[in-house]
């Protein structure tokens, strides 16, 4: 108390009082002698240098050289209770000194009960179990990957619940459900029964290997074609259709119906549709020779030899009979309105197959002829219709008699090859019609394998 200006008893409250601390290192003497740290305790009531140096397990020489070097005799050094006091402490391990204060050890013994030795646990005590962490790692390694998992299925649940209601929005949009009532109608009013399969977008992509560019065939005005196979082995011709105009989805859908009750065999038979696309897509047969334009106008098509005259003039009346019972014999009469021959496909044994009737229409009962916008290929369109838009048999007619002008002269509508001058093709077969000189015009193939008469047959057609 003699540091502050305080009475030593009575002291105010709120007095400020300076307290001495006890603060010491190891000496260099210490220090040689294995002390390796100096403890502070507090003295209690009856406390001796001995019995606190035992305590530690220190001797009572080195307590009394650590707080009063100065001093030989123990009996100078006096102890307050409730003073600090230096604790001198040598850095052994646990092992090496088991008794210390601050060791926890135990007796370990062999299977046979012998002693293998003595067990310390220097630790501080506050180490975490290392079972525990490894548990608690897992556990929330476990839980981040379910939570992983679940936002995935989460993800994919949202991306198909999306697609499934755009694919039923574009098959409301394509006249899918009116499509489906008319199938359905067909099976029940005794009429007809509609054979149509609704393909998925899914079973198409397989079928064409996602459209790829190895799998096309060809395309025409009214979409590209992709080859294709089924499940089933079935090789098939998947068109791409262009998109439809909302005024037109019920003609469109009229025509589907109809084309898919056909069932002649020179016509390409329409297997299904998909409309759940942003444009239809149309299932033919696949017919692998390829065209009859091909054949007749291409010098180096795959074919052995260009076609004889023969093979020739039974297309003609195979594509004239397809004709005729489209207009006649079909349940509803029906104008193809772009016969040509890219259009006039051929089998395995080359027998004609008419295809792609993208533009054609259904004749109402009550009627001779259609008014429609202009559809078709230039140079195979009827003049007349061409004026008055008023589309009727005889439309069909002339387109084919173009086709069979191209089959016997083996050349296009139009040329515009150096030799032939940019000429009408059937401006000049009426000419050399006329000068009866066909035959300057004929294929050579034609004009040394067909008979006079047939010729003469066909000029009378014309």
């Amino acid at each position: 108390m003699g540091q502050n200006y305080y009475p030593p008893n009575g002291l105010p409250i709120g007095a400020e009082l300076t307290v001495p601390l006890l603060c010491a290192c190891p000496t260099e003497n210490q220090t040689s002698t294995g002390v390796t740290s100096l403890l502070v305790d507090l003295i209690n009531y009856g406390d001796t240098l001995k019995s606190i140096g035992e305590s530690y397990g220190v001797g009572e020489q080195s307590m009394l050289e650590a707080n009063k070097p100065q001093s030989k005799n123990s009996s100078s050094f006096t102890l307050l209770a409730l003073t600090p006091i230096l604790v001198p402490l040598r850095g052994k391990s646990c092992k090496e000194d088991p008794n210390s204060f601050y060791c926890n050890c135990s007796k370990e013994f062999l299977v046979d009960g012998s002693l293998k030795g003595i067990y310390c646990d220097e630790s501080d005590g506050q180490k975490f179990p290392a079972k525990l962490v490894v548990c608690i790692g897992v556990g929330i390694g476990v839980g981040f990957l379910c939570l992983f998992l679940l936002g995935y299925k989460l993800y994919q649940y949202i991306q198909k619940k999306r697609e499934r209601i755009h694919k039923e929005k574009l098959f409301k949009q394509n006249g899918g459900y009116l499509l489906q009532e008319k199938v359905s109608s067909s099976h029940g009013n005794g009429s007809q029964k509609v054979i149509m399969k609704l393909f998925t977008a899914e079973e198409l992509q397989r079928a064409t290997a996602n459209y790829n560019w190895s799998r096309f065939l060809g395309q025409g005005g009214y979409g590209k074609v992709y080859k294709g196979m089924l499940p089933d082995g079935t090789i098939v011709a998947v068109k791409r259709c262009k998109e439809i105009e909302r005024n037109q989805i019920e003609t469109f859908v009229n025509e589907v119906v109809i084309l898919s009750q056909i069932n002649h065999r020179n016509i390409v038979k329409l297997l299904g549709c998909c409309l759940e696309t942003e444009a239809p897509l149309l299932v033919y047969e696949f017919i692998p020779n390829g065209t009859l334009a091909q054949h007749i106008h291409s010098k180096h098509h795959e074919s052995s030899s260009p076609l004889s005259w023969d093979s020739r003039l039974r297309i003609a009346c195979e594509v004239a009979g397809t004709v005729a019972y489209m207009h006649s014999s079909a349940s509803i009469p029906i104008f193809h309105r772009d016969i040509k021959p890219t259009n006039i496909l051929l089998d395995s044994n080359y027998s004609a197959k008419v295809s792609d009737f993208g533009t054609s229409r259904s004749l109402p009962q009550d009627k001779t002829h259609l008014t429609t916008q202009i559809g078709g290929t230039f140079r195979y369109i009827d003049p007349e219709y061409f004026q008055s838009s008023q589309f009727s048999d005889k439309s069909d007619m002339y387109s084919f008699g173009v086709v069979l002008v191209e089959i016997i002269t083996g050349k296009k509508p139009i040329s515009f090859i150096e030799e032939d001058e940019g000429q009408n093709l059937i401006a000049e077969f009426i000419s050399v019609m006329k000068e009866n000189k066909v035959c300057d015009i004929l294929d050579p193939k034609v004009l040394k394998e067909a008979k006079k008469d047939e010729i003469v047959a066909i000029q009378i057609l014309q």
